[in-house]
C-alpha cells in the first residue's frame, strides 16, 4: 500500500512537470506567432506610412498646398503617375504650435466633427509610428513628424491609416489562439496523463525487480550461513574431539563456505553489469580450438559420471572476444549440462558458421526444461525445480550471467527443448 502511494504521488509529479512543459511550449509558440502575424499585418501600414512621409518631406507631391497627386510639371486634367499615387487609406493632418488642426477644409467639417473633435496632439510620439483609438471604436495607425517649411503654420504633420481590418484579423486570431491554447492545455492533461504512467512502468519494474533480488539474494546468502554456523557451533560443543570424528561437519562447511564464495560472485558480476562498470578486453581466438580447451576438462568429469560427451566443431575462424567472459560462458552451460542429466546421458558441444555469426551450440539428453518456463530460465534466481537445484548447487544467476555475457558481445543466446529430451542453448556471436 505504501509502495503504491510513492508511485502515485510520483506518477502526479511526473504529469504536473509534463504539463508545465506543454503549456510553455504551447504558449511559447502561441506568442510568437501571433506576434508574426500582428507584425506581418502591420508592416506594409508601416510601409505605406513612411513612403508617404518621404513624399511629402522631398514636396513629391506638395501636400501643403495641393491636393493628392497634383504637382510641378503636370496639367491639372492628367492623373498623377503610378509612383505618385498615394494610399488613399491615409489622412493627413496638419497641426500648428497650438495643437490646432489648420488643414479642416480639405477634411471637411462632418468628418472633423465626427471624428477628430476629441481628438488632441500627443506631441511624445514625434517620428516613431504608434497605434490609436478614435471614437473607442476606429483603429488608426499614425506616423507625427515635424514639419520643415518654416514659411507657413504648420508645426506637425501627423500621418494617419486606418488598420479597422487589419485589427479584425488579430482580434479574430486572437481568440483563435486563446481556444486553440485551451484545447491544447486540455489534450496537454491527457498526454501528461499517459506519458507519466508510461515513464512510471520502467521505474516500478525496477523497485519490483530491485525488490525481487534483494529478497531472493537475502534468502540464498542465509542458506549457506545457517549451515555454517550450525556445525561450527556444534564443533565448539566437543572441542576435545579429533577431526576425523567431525568430517562430515567441516566438509559440509566448507562445502556451503564454496558455494557462498561463488554466489557472492555472480552476485558482484551483475552488479558491475547493471552498473555498467564491466568492460569486454578483446583478443583474437581460434574459435575451435579455445571451444576444444575449454571443453577437455568436462569431458573427463562426463566420462568418469558414465556420461557420453561429444564434440562437432565446424567454424574455425578468428574472432574478437573477451577469452575470459567466453570461457565463463561455456563453462556456466557445460556445468548445467552436467548437472541436470544423468548416467547414459549425452551431452554435445556443437559449433558452426552461418550468416557471418559464430554459433554455438550446447546440447544434452538430461531432464529438460518444461515449454512454459523456458522463458523465464533466463531471469535471476530462477529455478525450475528449487529443491533439486538447491541439491545440485545452483542459484539461478549462471544463465543471468550468460545472456549479459552474450549481450556484451552483441549476440543471442536462446534455449530450445531437445528431441527426444534434454536441453539446448543456442549462441550466436557476430564476427
Amino acid at each position: 500500500m505504501a509502495n503504491r502511494n510513492l508511485f502515485r504521488s510520483q506518477q502526479l509529479k511526473f504529469m504536473v512537470y509534463n504539463l508545465i512543459a506543454f503549456t510553455v511550449i504551447f504558449t511559447i509558440f502561441g506568442v510568437i506567432i501571433f506576434t508574426q502575424v500582428q507584425s506581418t499585418l502591420f508592416s506594409k501600414a508601416d510601409e505605406e506610412l513612411k513612403l508617404f512621409k518621404e513624399k511629402i518631406s522631398d514636396d513629391i507631391p506638395d501636400m501643403h498646398g495641393k491636393g493628392p497627386g497634383e504637382g510641378e510639371g503636370m496639367d491639372d486634367g492628367d492623373p498623377p503617375p503610378k509612383e505618385h499615387r498615394l494610399n488613399p487609406r491615409i489622412i493627413v493632418l496638419n497641426w500648428n504650435k497650438e495643437g490646432e488642426i489648420v488643414n479642416l477644409d480639405e477634411m471637411g467639417t462632418s468628418f472633423y466633427e465626427n471624428y477628430l473633435q476629441d481628438f488632441s496632439l500627443d506631441k511624445s510620439k514625434i517620428d516613431t509610428i504608434t497605434n490609436t483609438v478614435i471614437n473607442d471604436q476606429y483603429h488608426y495607425r499614425y506616423l507625427l513628424f515635424e514639419d520643415q517649411n518654416t514659411d507657413d503654420e504648420i508645426a506637425y504633420t501627423q500621418l494617419m491609416m486606418n488598420i479597422d481590418a487589419e485589427q479584425t484579423i488579430i482580434d479574430n486570431f486572437g481568440k483563435l489562439i486563446i481556444i486553440c491554447s485551451l484545447i491544447f492545455i486540455i489534450l496537454s492533461i491527457s498526454a501528461s496523463y499517459i506519458l507519466s504512467k508510461k515513464m512510471m512502468k520502467p521505474i516500478i519494474h525496477s523497485w519490483n525487480k530491485q525488490g525481487e533480488f534483494v529478497e531472493n539474494a537475502s534468502h540464498e546468502l542465509r542458506t549457506p550461513l545457517t549451515i555454517i554456523q550450525n556445525k561450527l557451533e556444534l564443533l565448539l560443543t566437543e572441542p576435545n574431539e579429533k577431526i576425523m570424528n567431525k568430517f562430515d561437519n567441516i566438509a559440509l562447511s566448507l562445502s556451503e563456505t564454496r558455494r557462498l564464495s561463488k554466489l557472492t560472485s555472480d552476485l558482484l558480476t551483475l552488479a558491475r553489469a547493471d552498473s555498467a562498470q564491466t568492460e569486454l578486453v578483446k583478443n583474437p581466438i581460434k574459435t575451435d580450438t579455445f571451444v576444444s580447451n575449454v571443453c577437455a576438462p568436462y569431458m573427463e568429469i562426463a566420462e568418469s559420471q558414465d556420461k557420453h560427451f561429444w564434440l562437432n566443431l565446424n567454424c574455425s575462424i578468428d574472432m574478437e572476444v573477451d577469452e575470459t567472459r567466453l570461457h565463463q560462458l561455456l563453462v556456466i552451460l557445460l556445468d548445467n549440462a552436467l548437472k541436470y542429466t544423468s548416467e547414459h546421458d549425452s551431452i554435445g558441444v556443437k559449433t558452426y558458421c552461418e550468416d557471418h555469426k559464430f554459433i554455438l551450440e550446447v546440447t544434452d539428453t538430461g531432464i529438460g526444461i518444461k515449454e512454459e518456463n523456458i522463458p523465464f530460465i533466463f531471469d535471476r534466481f530462477y529455478r525450475e525445480d528449487k529443491a533439486r537445484s538447491r541439491e545440485t548447487g545452483g542459484s539461478g544467476l549462471g544463465l543471468s550471467i550468460a545472456q549479459w555475457i552474450v549481450a556484451k558481445h552483441n549476440g543471442s543466446i536462446k534455449a530450445v527443448r531437445n528431441q527426444p529430451k534434454g536441453t539446448s542453448f543456442i549462441v550466436r556471436l557476430p564476427y
